[in-house]
């Protein structure tokens, strides 16, 4: 009968989205990175500088701002002092007095002629308010959404842009964890306002934050921001040493995750990890337990109670058994939603950004994670991971064998999905 046969042909096609949005990239680890030299190792830098992402560059001042009371002041500030050109892509943009205060400020800085350039991602701002887009629109800002739904792009609508990039004048820069939603305001005070750290970036190292932007400005228009006024001279200064490692499932998304790997490859005294989503795969439970076998001190920090997504709370512990077995410290965060995404090793190397530790992180989305390599840093990021440390309860082996049976199902059920989580 005809209606089976059209039916047959929209499971057909429907079977193949689906199928497409699994797709991993060409570029493919399936391998353990092996143990060469540690990180403070100048082969270690080389490798990371050449092999993996751009090169690291010198004299960059970074400074860390805690929860959204110093997040978003600071970040208002640069762009109420912006004098030529505002870039800025974030995965959530949603309504609220905070999504409303930064609209206004763009919007200001529009109509006095400041050239604004707002990225959202298409999904992850579906709860803005279109008075907000409309607001700015009119005053100039241009807003572009990232890979709004279409009928030609279903084999790539589960592939986002999850960055969170702002460029003022092409000489200061932020980047961290932090979306625009009421969420993120407070200063983690109770479940309803989240825990955060965002950061500031002002030296050479902005120039790769500017190319990252426009990385996906590309994409979205096929128009090119450059000239002295987005990429102007930035000598360097006193500061530390730092690059800016992107990935998307367009450009080589495997990056991201090889970088990861290496950078645990190459611990030899701690790894300090907070995710806000913490769903490893294979290889890094692999690269975690290598790294227990040479004597790593390795703790893990991540959401208990309060977590955003009930599907990874379900899926993330399936893979935590062999981990705690061996030593690996594993602790949930109590008060609220953890978001920082945060890894330090041997206390020299930090990473900070918008990725993961989850397989859509290192495979699906388009992310930006900064890293710096400074023993004074680091040790302030270990200090600030501590104080949170300090607010999580310890998950053992024998908390892992008494969870649920229902729990062990879903596990077992999702776990053939978890790069879609």
């Amino acid at each position: 009968m005809p209606w089976i046969i059209v039916l047959t042909i929209l499971i057909t096609v429907l079977c193949v989205v689906v199928a497409m949005n699994f797709t991993t990239p060409e570029k493919k680890i399936d391998r353990k990175v092996e143990h060469r030299h540690g990180v403070s190792d100048p082969q270690f830098r080389r490798e990371m500088s050449v092999l993996l992402g751009p090169s690291i560059l010198g004299g960059n001042r970074v400074q860390a701002f805690q929860n959204g009371d110093e997040i978003f002041p600071a970040m208002l500030a640069a762009i109420r002092g912006a004098r030529r050109n505002i870039n800025m892509e974030t995965y959530i943009y949603w309504s609220g007095d905070i999504g409303g205060e930064f609209a206004d400020a763009l919007a200001e800085r529009a109509r006095d002629g400041v050239a604004v350039h707002l990225v959202v991602d298409w999904v992850g701002s579906l709860k803005m308010d279109q008075a907000l887009l409309r607001r700015m629109e009119q005053a100039g800002v241009r807003v572009e959404r990232y890979r709004p739904l279409h009928w030609y792009n279903l084999g790539r609508m589960n592939n986002r842009t999850h960055r969170k990039l702002l460029v003022v004048d092409g000489q200061v820069g932020f980047t961290g964890g932090v979306g625009i939603a009421d969420q993120w305001t407070g200063h983690a005070q109770d479940p309803d306002h989240w825990r955060e750290v965002h950061f500031r970036i002002d030296g050479p190292v902005v120039a790769q934050m500017q190319a990252a932007f426009n990385d996906n400005w590309i994409k979205t228009t096929g128009e090119l921001l450059n000239g002295p006024a987005y990429f102007p001279e930035l000598a360097p200064s006193d500061g530390t040493d730092a690059h800016l490692f992107v990935a998307s499932p367009a450009g080589g998304s495997e990056s991201m995750h090889l970088m990861y790997l290496t950078a645990i490859a190459a611990a030899e005294h701690s790894i300090d990890l907070s995710a806000a989503y913490f769903v490893p795969d294979a290889l890094m439970v692999d690269a975690l337990l290598a790294a227990r076998g040479r004597g790593v001190r390795v703790r893990v920090l991540v959401p208990g109670p309060h977590i955003d997504s009930e599907t990874v709370k379900r899926t993330s512990k399936a893979s935590w058994g062999r981990l705690l077995q061996a030593g690996v410290q594993i602790s949930e965060y109590a008060p609220t939603m953890i978001h920082v995404k945060l890894l330090v090793v041997d206390g020299e190397l930090v990473s900070v950004g918008s990725t993961n530790f989850d397989m859509r992180s290192f495979r699906l989305n388009d992310e930006a994670s900064l890293n710096i390599y400074d023993r004074g840093f680091a040790a302030q990021m270990t200090a600030m991971f501590e104080a949170d440390l300090a607010q999580a309860r310890p998950y053992d082996h024998a908390a892992w064998r008494r969870r649920p049976l229902l729990q062990k199902f879903a596990e077992g059920v999702l776990r053939p999905i978890r790069s879609q989580l």
